[in-house]
This record gives structure tokens, C-alpha cells and sequence, in this order.
């Protein structure tokens, strides 16, 4: 017999408040056709991108993740003191230790809360708030900060015709809390470390640190450029379409619901014609509001999915006690879908 005794939490958990920060700076499709060849209609087409926001000096991604956090506690209506854990899902911190999540912990004001960082590129929001929604029902924390955030700007080559239009920065971040509802479904998530070649770092950070400049990527004036994300486009696009829409299904099954009971469909944001593939391959009614905010923010990776329920929230185009679909996919390649109530 265990004489190990059992933790008290509360018996399910919920998203009680969101909160998203964008970068002051604009970038129109114009400035990226500085350095590619290619034209404002093709990246449209190709992605449904018109602008995103890129950060200044001072927006770093630890400034970032602390405005979007204020804003998620007082939507919950909580006070940083309560906060137990924090959760920070980025590719783009580049100290490799200590946590950035420590800094934002320390910077928001909370009581010595457990804080660390996860790397599951796109798909890292959903695999915060998963470890978010056990920390709360296990008892380890009442009340947890999930925060998706980059500067993927940093990580952009912007003479790749194939990746230089689609990457933005900003940070979104959710409070998770308890329940006496079930109000965070079932996670299906999951990788295929046989795809990882499709997206990827071009260089690892050690090539640097030996300095072989043979094995280093150069721009057209052959000065060696910082490591950028690439990624073959067509093989992600198939898998992203084909693949991830079973995910989601797989989803609603687990939550016991169909997709005529959604209210909302808040998928990574990555691609418009991913977004409308998966939205046809789902056979999802016109009813259900879909997250668009590729277009104007661009893929922000881990920050995008509650960058989009931030702002569906704003302008009322989804509300609190919607059901919604999430869903988040990429580097890895990982995904993670639930089914989540909107706080």
C-alpha cells in the first residue's frame, strides 16, 4: 500500500482570462519585396499575409510576454500573487539558460512561481496549456500562466523567397484556472520525428561557436548570415492539410462533441489556405467564426493561437463561452489539438 498521499486539486480547469501583444512596427508585403523577388498579389495568394509586426530593440520577447501577461491576469481577474506556475513556449529566447520564463514570473510580481520554458514550435501553445490544465487539476498550482511568444523576425532570412513574407512577432498569453466544469477537452497531440528535415534552423548554434565559415550560410555580399528558420513548403502544406485535419477530428471526438457544436475554430496561423483546406476537409458549418489573423500578424508561431483568440475576443467576432476547436502544428513535426471553452 503507497504511503504517498494524494494531491487535492480542483476537479477540472478552465481558461479564465487572454491577453495578446503585437509590435508597434507594421511591415507591409512591401518590404519584404525589398529583398525577394516576388509581388505583393503572390504572397496574398500564397498565404493570405498583407502585413505582420515585427519588434524594436525594446520589445524583446520577455517585454512582450509581460505586457500580454497583465493583461491576461486582470482579464481573469486574478492578481499575479496567485499565479503558481508559468508556462513560456518560444523558439526565438536565444539564452540557452536560465528559463525566460523565471524573468517573467520575477518582473510580473508572482510568489516565487515554478517557471520554465518549452520548445514545440507552433504546436507549443497547446502543449502549455495541456501541462497548464494538469498542474491545476493535480494541485500543484491554482491558478497557471500560459504564454506563447516570439521574435521569429530574428530567426527570418529575408533573402528566402520561400519564408522571408511569412513570419511576425508578438506574445499571447492565457490564464488557466479551476473549474467545477469540464472547460479544457482532451489533448491529441503528438510528433513525427521522421518529417523533422521539413522545418528546421539552418544552422545549429555550435557551427558558430566553431567558426568553420564553409559550413555557414552567407548572404549575396558573402558575410555570414544569423541562423534562420527554412522549411520545404509543399511537404508541410500537404501534412499540415491532410494530417492535421484527422487531428482535429480525433479532438472533437475526444470532447464528445461534433462539428456542428463549435462555436469558434482557432487554428495555428500559418497559412490562409491551410486555414480554408482544413475548415472544407472538417466540413465545418458557415456558422463557426475562423481565426484569420494570419493576414495582418503573420505566423507567430507558439504566439498564435492566443494571439487570434485575443483578438475574436476584441472585436466580438467570438465571445466568452463559446466552444471552440485549437489546434497547432509544425517544427517537430508536433501538433497539438483540444477543445476549449473561450474565458
Amino acid at each position: 500500500m503507497s504511503k504517498i498521499k494524494p494531491s487535492k486539486g480542483a476537479p477540472y480547469a478552465r481558461i479564465l482570462g487572454v491577453g495578446g501583444y503585437r509590435p508597434t512596427r507594421v511591415v507591409p508585403n512591401e518590404v519584404i519585396l525589398e529583398t525577394i523577388d516576388s509581388s505583393d498579389e503572390w504572397i496574398r495568394s500564397r498565404s493570405g499575409i498583407e502585413t505582420r509586426h515585427w519588434a524594436n530593440d525594446e520589445e524583446t520577447v520577455a517585454a512582450m510576454s509581460i505586457e500580454a501577461s497583465g493583461k491576461a491576469i486582470a482579464d481573469a481577474g486574478i492578481s499575479a500573487e496567485q499565479i503558481g506556475g508559468v508556462i513560456v513556449s518560444t523558439v526565438s529566447h536565444f539564452k540557452q539558460t536560465p528559463a525566460v520564463a523565471t524573468e517573467i514570473a520575477d518582473k510580473l510580481g508572482t510568489d516565487k512561481a515554478a517557471a520554465f520554458d518549452i520548445s514545440a514550435g507552433c504546436a507549443g501553445f497547446g502543449y502549455g496549456l495541456t501541462l497548464a490544465k494538469g498542474m491545476v487539476v493535480e494541485g500543484s498550482a491554482e491558478y497557471v500562466l500560459v504564454i506563447g511568444v516570439e521574435r521569429l523576425s530574428d530567426l527570418t532570412d529575408l533573402e528566402d523567397r520561400a519564408t522571408a513574407f511569412l513570419f511576425g512577432d508578438g506574445a499571447g498569453a492565457v490564464v488557466v484556472g479551476p473549474s467545477q466544469e469540464p472547460h479544457i477537452g482532451p489533448t491529441v497531440w503528438g510528433s513525427e520525428g521522421d518529417k523533422s528535415e521539413t522545418i528546421k534552423q539552418t544552422v545549429p548554434w555550435n557551427e558558430y561557436h566553431i567558426g568553420d565559415v564553409t559550413k555557414l550560410p552567407l548572404d549575396r555580399e558573402g558575410n555570414v548570415k544569423f541562423p534562420a528558420i527554412t522549411q520545404e513548403g509543399q511537404a508541410v502544406f500537404r501534412w499540415a492539410v491532410f494530417e492535421m485535419a484527422k487531428v482535429a477530428q480525433q479532438a472533437l471526438d475526444a470532447a464528445g462533441i461534433s462539428s456542428d457544436d463549435l462555436d469558434v475554430f482557432i487554428p495555428h496561423q500559418a497559412n490562409e489556405r491551410i486555414i480554408d483546406s482544413m475548415v472544407k476537409t472538417l466540413k465545418l458549418p458557415q456558422s463557426v467564426t475562423v481565426a484569420r489573423d494570419v493576414r495582418t500578424t503573420g505566423n507567430t508561431s507558439a504566439a498564435s493561437i492566443p494571439l487570434a483568440m485575443e483578438r475574436l475576443l476584441a472585436t466580438g467576432e467570438a465571445k466568452s463561452g463559446d466552444t471552440a476547436l485549437v489546434i497547432g502544428f509544425g517544427a517537430g513535426l508536433v501538433y497539438a489539438a483540444t477543445v476549449v471553452t473561450l474565458p
